[in-house]
């Protein structure tokens, strides 16, 4: 039988953190929560982890400063929660190593998701391929479903959860437009609403990674007031 996986919770609502580490232990994980960036840093030192959710605004360190620190000796997975007027900040959390954000409030449902869905792809990611099953191939883009794992050409794409979704879901059908309503079910389900910009956000994020590999990355399309398709290769 394999391990109960152990979550870190950090953040300075209580409420949250009593409501989700209820949510999560009643799916089986083990959780350690904590208040403020300090106290978790020193917690997470000495503390087998799996994985952590931090909320970016918090008093005496906050979650940007203590992933910094973090990542400064480990490749922890790290979710950010963040509040909806907080981009800067969730782009600068993603370039530091975050490995995807959900924004307040949130349904922990949702974050349920999203944490097994990381968990599968670090534990897969030095698992060797054994077939073609859940490959996605358009041109230099490959996607690897199971693992999470974007490449183009033959440069792998850090994509968050979120990202890897929205690609995929543009991906599976080139030249067929799809709507940010529809983007938005593909990527969060749904029963979950999220803003028209949201999606515009990671569109443009999807856009920026792809370009620091391949500046002539053309590939998803824009088609104002309808949505968004992913273009066919010439």
């Amino acid at each position: 039988m394999t391990h109960a996986n152990r979550i870190a919770l950090v953040d300075d609502d209580r409420n949250i953190l009593t409501s989700v580490s209820m949510a999560l232990e009643a799916e089986g994980f083990k959780v350690t929560t904590y208040t403020d960036g300090a106290s978790a840093l020193r917690g997470l030192s000495g503390n087998g982890v799996d994985l952590a959710v931090l909320d970016i605004k918090m008093p005496r360190m906050d979650g940007m400063e203590l992933l910094q620190k973090l990542r400064q000796k480990s490749r922890l997975p790290v979710i950010f929660l963040t509040s909806k007027d907080d981009e800067v900040d969730e782009l600068m959390g993603l370039r530091m190593g975050a490995d995807d954000y959900i924004r307040k409030p949130f349904s922990q449902r949702l974050l349920l998701e999203r944490i097994r869905t990381l968990l599968r792809r670090i534990e897969l990611a030095g698992s060797p391929e054994e077939s073609e099953e859940g490959i996605i191939r358009r041109g230099k883009l490959k996607l690897d479903e199971v693992r999470h794992v974007c490449v183009w050409g033959e440069k792998e794409i850090p994509l968050t959860v979120t990202e890897f979704l929205i690609l995929k879901a543009l991906a599976l059908r080139p030249g067929v437009v799809k709507s940010r309503d529809q983007l938005m079910d593909d990527a969060y389900g749904e029963s979950i609403y999220v803003d028209d910009r949201t999606i515009d956000s990671h569109i443009k994020r999807l856009r920026r990674k792809f370009k620091q590999y391949d500046g002539d990355f053309n590939h998803i399309e824009t088609l104002y007031g309808v949505g968004y398709r992913y273009k066919n290769e010439q």
